[in-house]
């Protein structure tokens, strides 16, 4: 299990059941955390050393390059997500389960789940049917072609895919938030649940600060429109390797 998921969602996660090895992967050309306003904890910075305390959320979104978005040559398969990072038997989808899971779920053969529960933030929603949860890359894969991803190696775009060492990374939704959500940035999709609206801000920023991820001139715009109520939400990154 990778360090990044450790006990750190435990206060913001509820219910749900009868998990079993994968759920279907989204539709969208990606596939809970706390919800809420206030300081939320790390997640990633533009290159160099770690950021050493948190910064305002706006302060943390002008950090974030402005450039335009180039989709040209975007493929799904250019980023092998779903892999078996740490060769344990659980790929990255069943380690997300297993972490963001309030109830721990019982692991069987080939890293099988069932039992356990959860809450997806984006919604508020209690899940039941572990087939009705995905596991959405914070920011898209094609938003992160767009943004930078498409100078990349293969190699870090797998681990970005993958992203196990940061926990705003990945996250356990519900498939309908996650489908709804598709590829698009906070311009053009929020999350339905108001209490949301800071945590994925942070989210957002700390992801796009961590991988060195730009945002078009209207993707920071309306990011600093929507941070204003936002004033004690803090963001703290550190770069991936």
């Amino acid at each position: 299990m990778s360090l990044r998921r450790l006990g750190s969602l435990s206060a913001v996660l509820l219910t749900a059941t009868a998990l079993t090895a994968c759920s279907a992967e989204p539709v969208e050309a990606d596939d809970p955390k706390s919800s809420g306003t206030g300081t939320t904890a790390p997640s990633g910075a533009p290159g160099g050393a770690p950021n050493k305390g948190d910064l305002p959320l706006a302060d943390a979104i002008r950090k974030i390059p402005v450039a335009e978005e180039k989709r040209t040559g975007y493929e799904r398969d250019s980023f092998k997500h779903w892999a078996d990072e740490d060769d344990d038997g659980c790929p990255t989808r069943q380690e997300v389960l297993i972490a963001e899971a309030v109830t721990a779920p019982e692991q069987g053969a080939r890293c099988t789940l069932s039992g356990g529960s959860w809450l997806s933030y984006y919604d508020e929603a209690e899940v039941t049917d572990a087939k009705k949860l995905d596991i959405d890359h914070m920011v898209p894969l094609a938003e992160a072609w767009d943004s930078g991803a498409h100078d990349w190696t293969p190699e870090r775009r797998e681990a970005y895919a993958n992203d196990l060492d940061a926990e705003r990374s990945l996250v356990a939704v519900t498939a309908k938030t996650n489908r709804s959500k598709a590829d698009r940035d906070p311009a053009q999709w929020m999350p339905p649940a108001q209490s949301a609206a800071c945590t994925y801000l942070v989210d957002w920023t700390a992801t796009k600060l961590r991988w060195n991820l730009s945002a078009d001139e209207t993707e920071q715009a309306a990011l600093l429109e929507l941070a204003e109520p936002c004033a004690d939400s803090t963001v703290e990154y550190e770069p991936a390797s």
